[in-house]
């Protein structure tokens, strides 16, 4: 690692360890969703009243309603019908997953083209994620869609952080070393924060740990595999991953390279856009 890396990263660490690093906030209607659905009587109605104060959001729901990969014989055209299609759970950790989209705001044109970049990759994850484990899984498919939405979200902070240190930010080969060594770490501060799920709270440290082996398949393994294959035939490091090895693919009991999973794989990663 280059110094000025080394030296962003030390400050960045220390600011993390004195809580001196401003984290984005979860969006309030992201928790408003999730109040609404802790309430275990929640009815669709209330459901969508509160989804639908967000227009963008309600129109990004019904879209994916009406995804190839879930679309029913009749088009939905309103977020009451479409909550009824995915149920209360599946909608409400959708919409959490997708209003993240918010938080991705940048004043430079450098910084808001990475955050584009970093927001369309987990689009895509969560994509792959949600296939691989609906079909081939008895985990739910919305929680590996929402651990894909959120599987770099600890990117937002170093790129804010970028925003306010120009020698960062002209110096992309330092940024990109920075964001490599300590997003994981910044991510799981920030879910931790949010309070989400144990199950997903730990992802952003752990998905890139190829030899981690739990003893279940769990929402990590299944983010894992959908990351190196949304990789594949890029120039990534991650690209040239022997993907048949990973404990997290053994576990999977699929080869999602495989001809017969590829058209449906590809299909997916434009299933949340």
């Amino acid at each position: 690692m280059n110094k000025l890396a080394e030296k962003v990263q030390q400050a960045l660490v220390t600011a993390i360890d004195n809580d001196d690093l401003v984290l984005p906030t979860l969006p309030e209607v992201a928790l408003k969703i999730r109040q609404a659905a802790e309430d275990p009587e929640i009815s669709i109605s209330h459901l969508s009243k509160v989804i639908g104060r967000d227009t963008a959001l309600s129109a990004r729901l019904i879209k994916v309603v009406n995804s190839p990969l879930l679309r029913a014989t009749q088009e939905v055209t309103d977020l009451h019908t479409a909550i009824t299609r995915l149920g209360t759970n599946y909608s409400s950790n959708l919409a959490i997953g997708l209003v993240m989209e918010q938080i991705f705001h940048a004043r430079s044109d450098v910084v808001d083209q990475k955050m584009r970049d970093v927001w369309r990759r987990s689009l895509e994850v969560a994509g792959v994620s949600y296939v691989l484990c609906r079909n081939h899984s008895q985990l739910k498919p919305d929680q590996a869609a929402l651990g894909g939405l959120v599987h770099q979200i600890g990117v937002l902070p170093i790129l804010t952080y970028a925003e306010d240190h120009y020698e960062l930010l002209s110096d992309p080969v330092s940024l990109n070393h920075v964001i490599d060594s300590i997003h994981p770490l910044l991510g799981d501060k920030l879910l931790g924060g949010w309070d989400f799920p144990e199950m997903l709270a730990k992802l952003p440290g752990q998905y890139l740990d190829l030899e981690r082996d739990s003893a279940s398949l769990d929402y990590i393994d299944i983010v894992q595999v959908a990351v190196l294959y949304c990789h594949r035939g890029t120039d990534h490091p991650l690209a040239d991953v022997p993907a048949s090895t990973l404990p997290a693919i053994k576990k999977l009991r699929v080869d999602p390279y495989s001809e017969s999973l590829r058209a449906e794989l590809d299909e997916a990663r434009s299933m949340f856009y």
